[in-house]
């Protein structure tokens, strides 16, 4: 294992090559890019075998170290998340590029005429924990809005990400594109992470996707600006107006689809008046799909359903369990997620339109739904073709993170000899 000093130098040399590749990707043409990313689809599918073959040896390696069941299934790739990457690639590809984009113009009276125009950030900087996948997303996003991006995969998914890494190089060589522009840290040095923390001169913001302990570390420590959420604490408000098969379908979806995901539901908020009608069935249904149902002093009446304790509310199981609660109104479900949420993505099930206006005027989530699964706080799913991950902060980019989103602005001022009186 390479010792501190070489971490460092090996990080600086990354940091430098991809200052120079992001100097190139700025103003490369949308064909090119293009190009480069449909080669990348083609080389992902082609190559599908070996990114299997990676992610069996990185899946054993996961199963001696007693990766949770979750874990493992965020690890896991078959052939239809490689196919779900593949598509993720060449919607990207097929995306309208940001890069250039006017978003406003003006003249002024002293006969300037100004332009707001999109430009990419630069260099990004991307550490993520067991998803192989981001490796593609991350990639295609950075590409696409002309960054360069520094890629550092979770120990578990080395092998897998390291696979996926390969096929996006090819599709920069096939449209001949700077090598630089996607790089991987070819460790699982954690002294990797500590540096890219602190490049500040070569990387200009942070993306960090994983759990509590890795985001918090990169909050905590990083001197680059950070675009991050801590947890996905979802929560799920059936309002007394809730259709009673819409409610149903929708949380046994959002708890149960992939429960492993930061838009999985984690607390189930119930109106006092739907205990014995429509709580109830949820609650039974939920127990019955396998999922354990952590309930209140109310709730325990319910056959199946275990004690929740005080450390139940504001918990991100990322497992088939969830938190059950029944509030007095909506104004009690609003003031749960004000103090247990994380300002990532709720839902309100409700047929009232008031109901839902002031659920989504009150509340200052990322993302806020009505009468949908909280598995769709997705970029694929927004139209983004991927994600780069889902920011909770309020400045720049927030919610699904896109290539849109992977830009800042430049302004553009002309004249025709304009001076100033």
């Amino acid at each position: 294992m390479k010792d501190q000093t070489d971490i460092a130098a090996l990080m600086a040399e990354i940091g430098a090559r991809a200052r120079a590749a992001a100097a190139e990707l700025a103003v490369a043409d949308p064909a090119t890019k293009r190009r480069a990313l449909k080669a990348a689809a083609d080389a992902v599918w082609q190559g599908r075998d070996a990114i299997l073959s990676a992610n069996a040896e990185d899946l054993a390696l996961g199963r001696d170290k007693g990766l949770s069941a979750a874990m493992m299934d965020r690890l896991a790739l078959d052939e239809a998340r490689i196919a779900g990457m593949v598509e993720g690639l060449r919607a990207v590809a097929a995306q309208d590029d940001p890069v250039g984009e006017v978003l406003a113009e003006w003249d002024q009276p002293s006969g300037i005429h100004i332009r707001r125009v999109r430009t990419p950030l630069g260099v990004i900087g991307v550490i993520y924990e067991s998803r192989p996948n981001v490796t593609a997303d991350a990639g295609a996003l950075c590409l696409k809005s002309g960054n360069a991006v520094i890629l550092r995969g979770g120990s578990e998914s080395f092998h897998s990400s390291g696979a996926i890494h390969a096929c996006l190089v090819e599709g920069l060589r096939a449209a001949g594109l700077p090598e630089d522009a996607i790089q991987c840290v070819p460790t699982r040095d954690r002294a990797a992470v500590q540096e890219m923390l602190t490049m500040t001169e070569t990387i200009d913001v942070i993306v960090p996707r994983g759990g509590k302990g890795l985001v918090g570390l990169v909050q905590r420590e990083a001197r680059v600006p950070v675009f991050a959420h801590l947890e996905g604490i979802v929560h799920i408000y059936l309002d007394a107006a809730a259709d009673p098969e819409k409610a149903l379908r929708v949380v046994l979806n959002a708890k149960t689809r992939r429960t492993g995901i930061c838009g999985a539901a984690e607390c189930l908020l119930i109106h006092r008046d739907l205990v014995g009608t429509i709580g109830q069935g949820v609650i039974r249904a939920l127990i019955d799909a396998g999922v354990e149902v952590r309930a209140d002093e109310v709730l325990l009446g319910i056959d199946g359903t275990v004690p929740a304790g005080p450390e139940d509310w504001g918990c991100e199981y990322l497992d088939s369990i969830i938190a059950a609660k029944v509030v007095e109104d909506i104004d009690g479900a609003i003031a749960h997620i004000r103090r247990y949420g994380s300002n990532h993505t709720d839902c309100i099930i409700t047929e009232d339109d008031a109901a839902a206006a002031a659920f989504f005027a009150r509340l200052d989530s990322a993302i806020l739904m009505r009468n949908a699964s909280t598995q769709f706080a997705d970029g694929g799913e927004f139209g983004m073709g991927a994600e780069i991950g889902i920011a909770t902060g309020k400045m720049h980019a927030r919610g699904p993170v896109g290539a849109a989103q992977l830009t800042s602005f430049k302004y553009l001022v002309e004249g025709d000899g304009a001076t100033r009186a």
